[in-house]
């Protein structure tokens, strides 16, 4: 963020926040049956990115992804990065795959 800001380089990224290692998880407590390390907060990266000169925006809520990406969008064409930071649930997506 802070290079895209520097740069003025209108980027739009999402990051998907299901507040865990949750790929590190899925082995750990099956191997391990623990999850230590791996349950995190929901760290507030729309903030980190305003601290970097962009803009952030908190998506929480599903019925405003249309209405937050919009604002991003809006946000990028004036010439501005913005960081989306979305809240998604936990799911067993990638279960089986890998983590390096």
């Amino acid at each position: 963020m802070d290079t895209f800001a520097r740069h003025g380089l209108p980027v739009i990224a999402v990051i998907g926040n299901d507040a865990g290692w949750t790929q590190i998880a899925r082995d750990q407590i099956e191997i391990l049956k623990d999850d230590v390390g791996t349950v995190l907060a929901r760290t507030a990266y729309h903030e980190v990115a305003k601290g970097y000169g962009a803009e952030g925006l908190l998506l929480d809520d599903p019925t405003k992804v249309d209405e937050v990406f919009a604002q991003a969008k809006a946000i990028a064409a004036s010439g501005r990065p913005v960081l989306v930071n979305a809240h998604i649930g936990a799911t067993e997506f990638r279960k089986g795959s890998i983590s390096m």
